[in-house]
């Protein structure tokens, strides 16, 4: 029997005794081969020697200390670094202790950014369907992924859920990416002026799509034309790079890809690479002078804001991906794992659509790839491809409800950025091995 409260009640999962490098081993001796970094968190793998160095030379030093009384050498040294490394106007970061707490923190410090300038009229947010933002309950509401949200919907703060960019389902037979982006751009511009411009605060976004529908890619022009709707009517572009941040892509931010910048973004997962709980905001100096000027503070906080350990974590994850020139070794390996994913899948007669960009790919499943037909939501694919691919020693990431939260399957796939080639392409063989033979024994 055990005593933790697991996510899935009626079965414990396997105990994770030991991971070094890409390999996690349980307390049964098995092996997996990690290609999703958990939830896209372990970038650098398991056991890197020179985060756990600096992990413990903090601890040793200063294990804690509450923000309310002192800042500290690390957190000040780890927000420099991402200042340094940041998207244009970044001048500041709220250190947190993850992704939904980000968010939450994201929401409520552009909701005091316009109390202090005198607008505090702006009550309400937009953002996408088929998004995900986080599990606390602004997180949530703000999010588009229908089956977290159904059984808290009453609970919710208001918001408008606008179309993602989707171009496998939504791009219409004859118009061009660009115009698609622009159809995409003009319905957030009629969602705003539905609400009246001088009551939204925010358009919130994942720069590239995650977990909810399998990484969606924007297409060339979509964010160009938000940010354009938001600056005409004074709304902030809120990006949430929790997932696709810190590398992921092969950009640091993967706005950087898109020649945005944003007002507010959100980080975590790849920022401390799961040796800690962290996460960030990266504010615009606009923001914070606001409250410097105004209340003079962020009505805000949380007990372990700023915490040393973390602190000290990233900032090593951060140094080791720069020194080590990871960047470019996504971008570049990134192709090759995305060929290799579609040489070994993309005729497949169940995969409808192989799509991401550096570490980052989704595998959309189709009962039907002519028609884009989904499998019965019953029949649960996903689930079924998490629990053979481990019995194969593969960890990825499947999940439901890919097209409207009911229906569609994918697997997402992040594997850490130190992977060989050789590892990339046995994760492609070993996926393709239980996307064949799940989706034929769904068919029977």
């Amino acid at each position: 029997m055990t005593h933790v409260f697991h996510r899935h009640l009626h079965q414990t999962p396997p105990v994770a005794a030991s991971a070094q490098g890409l390999h996690i081993r349980d307390a049964q001796g098995r092996s997996y081969l990690d290609a999703s970094g958990g939830a896209a968190v372990s970038c650098l793998g398991h056991g890197h020697p020179d985060v756990l160095a600096a992990m413990h030379a903090q601890i040793d030093t200063l294990p804690y200390a509450h923000t309310s009384f002192f800042t500290t050498e690390v957190a000040e040294r780890l927000a420099d670094e991402l200042v340094r490394t940041a998207p244009a106007g970044m001048q500041h970061a709220y250190l947190v202790s993850g992704g939904s707490e980000a968010v939450e923190s994201a929401l409520k410090m552009a909701r005091q950014y316009f109390v202090e300038i005198g607008q505090p009229q702006r009550t309400h947010f937009i953002a996408r369907r088929q998004s995900y933002h986080g599990n606390t309950l602004g997180a949530l509401a703000v999010g588009g992924n229908a089956w977290r949200r159904e059984p808290f919907a009453p609970i919710l703060v208001p918001v408008t859920h606008v179309s993602p960019c989707y171009p496998y389902r939504e791009q219409r037979g004859g118009e061009s990416p660009q115009q698609y982006g622009q159809r995409l751009a003009d319905e957030l511009e009629q969602a705003i002026l539905a609400q009246g411009p001088e009551r939204v605060i925010a358009f919130v976004a994942e720069t590239v799509g995650g977990a909810t529908a399998g990484v969606l890619t924007p297409v060339p022009g979509y964010f160009k034309a938000v940010r354009a709707v938001c600056d005409r009517y004074g709304v902030l572009l809120i990006l949430d790079e929790v997932m696709c941040g810190m590398g992921r892509t092969g950009t640091l931010y993967a706005s950087e890809q898109e020649d945005v910048v944003p007002d507010l973004v959100t980080i975590a997962k790849g920022l401390g690479g799961g040796y800690q709980p962290i996460g960030a905001v990266l504010a615009q100096q606009r923001i914070v002078d606001a409250m410097s000027q105004g209340s003079g503070f962020f009505q805000h906080g949380h007990t372990y804001l700023g915490h040393p350990v973390a602190c000290a974590a990233a900032l090593a994850v951060q140094r080791v991906i720069h020194r080590d020139g990871l960047l470019a070794k996504v971008r570049a390996d990134g192709e090759v794992f995305g060929a290799t994913l579609r040489d070994a899948l993309g005729s497949h007669p169940h995969v409808g659509d192989v799509r991401g960009r550096g570490f980052f790919w989704g595998v959309e499943l189709v009962a039907d790839r002519a028609g884009k037909t989904p499998f019965d939501p019953a029949r649960r694919v996903h689930a079924a491809i998490k629990k053979d691919a481990m019995a194969r020693g593969l960890l990825c990431y499947p999940m439901g409800g890919t097209v409207d939260g009911r229906l569609g399957d994918h697997v997402l796939l992040a594997p850490p950025f130190i992977a060989t080639r050789d590892e990339l392409k046995h994760v492609a063989t070993l996926l393709a091995e239980s996307v064949d033979a799940v989706t034929r024994a769904a068919m029977r």
